[in-house]
């Protein structure tokens, strides 16, 4: 048994790495022209909808300001102060049909058009019907996690939503239909679609056709509780084939491994299995993610924190290293415990 002072070490030492991955991905991200999360470089319809709207919008403003910003450079060039002014004040002139008609008409023209724009958009995004080849999902947002249930093809993940790519010429939709279990969320990539909420007891919709194979960040965009900025959104683009064999995959029980039976036991004898689901097994708990696959996953934590040995070994140990405030309890495991159980969990996959 290690001394208290070493454990201490190791668990500071994890939360350093889990945190210099975190800034790096970060950085990452924003550093990059082609980031997962850039607005600028949209790759499904809604979200060439909303990009297309955005550039209208500062369109119409940025001529609005440089015709203001015009008038007011004229207007101090124009009479600005002389050295021969006698100092009077110049004619006053009172009442303007022409202009008081030209400062109503002009703004309700643009509000008209603005408002049409917009309208066009969002009737665009929400009364597009699914056609008969689209993927069904339903997203379930948890505090401080993603669900995400396939009903037609049978398969339970989550943090990380596949989908397959929508070819421009044969549209492959998917269609996500949005849950809370708690508390307001909001489900936003915004390379893919629109920011849209999660509302208890008010079931929402949205969908996305990316058109680009890749991995496509987001973010819970609803304040839902301490943990709400490492609620994170990640979303895989895959050709039709790997898409294929990716729920050919997910579909499989969890094997069954003797060489870890003292893992599963301490999995199935321990608070897991009332809040974890491993198909093939008694372990059938729905209040945390489905752990059939979990090593399928690049991350644990709902992106908190890349999906490692050690940093697994750290989440169940004490969650509140990674994700401070998360409803997870910390196991109080045995060194030994807890290493027989991370060897049970890697090989779920």
């Amino acid at each position: 048994m290690r001394s208290s002072g070493s454990s201490n070490w190791r668990v500071r030492k994890s939360q350093v790495v889990v945190w210099i991955c975190g800034a790096a991905a970060a950085f990452a991200d924003t550093a990059h022209p082609l980031s997962p999360t850039n607005i600028f470089a949209p790759a499904s319809t809604p979200a060439k909808s909303i990009f297309g709207l955005s550039l209208f919008v500062l369109a119409v403003t940025g001529a609005i300001f440089l015709v203001v910003f015009t008038l007011l450079l004229y207007s101090v060039v124009k009479f600005r102060k002389r050295k021969n002014d006698d100092g009077r004040e110049p004619p006053q002139v009172y009442g303007s049909n022409q202009v008081e008609l030209a400062w109503t008409i002009i703004p309700i023209l643009i509000v008209v058009a603005l408002f049409m724009a917009t309208a066009r958009v969002i009737a665009l995004v929400q009364k597009t019907s699914p056609p008969s080849n689209a993927i069904a999902v339903t997203a379930i947002g948890h505090q401080f996690w993603w669900e995400y249930r396939y009903p037609d093809l049978g398969v339970v993940t989550a943090n990380e939503l596949h989908v397959p790519v929508s070819d421009p010429g044969h549209p492959t939709p998917t269609f996500i239909r949005l849950l809370s279990a708690d508390t307001d969320h909001s489900f936003w990539v915004p390379r893919l679609a629109g920011k849209t909420d999660l509302i208890p007891n008010h079931p929402n919709t949205t969908w996305i056709d990316p058109q680009e194979t890749g991995v496509y960040l987001g973010q819970c965009a609803q304040y839902c509780g301490t943990q709400h900025a490492k609620m994170l959104l990640r979303v895989y683009v895959q050709s039709k084939d790997e898409f294929d064999r990716w729920i050919e995959q997910q579909r499989q029980p969890a094997l069954v491994n003797d060489a870890v039976s003292q893992g599963q036991r301490i999995f199935e004898t321990t608070a897991c299995i009332n809040c974890h689901t491993v198909s093939g097994t008694v372990a059938n708990g729905r209040f945390g993610p489905d752990l059939t696959h979990l090593m399928s996953r690049d991350t644990i934590a709902a992106g908190a924190a890349p999906n490692t040995p050690e940093n697994l070994r750290l989440w169940i140990r004490n969650p509140n290293t990674i994700k401070p405030g998360c409803l997870m309890p910390a196991m109080e495991l045995d060194e030994q415990e807890s290493d027989a159980l991370t060897a049970y969990l890697e090989t779920l996959r």
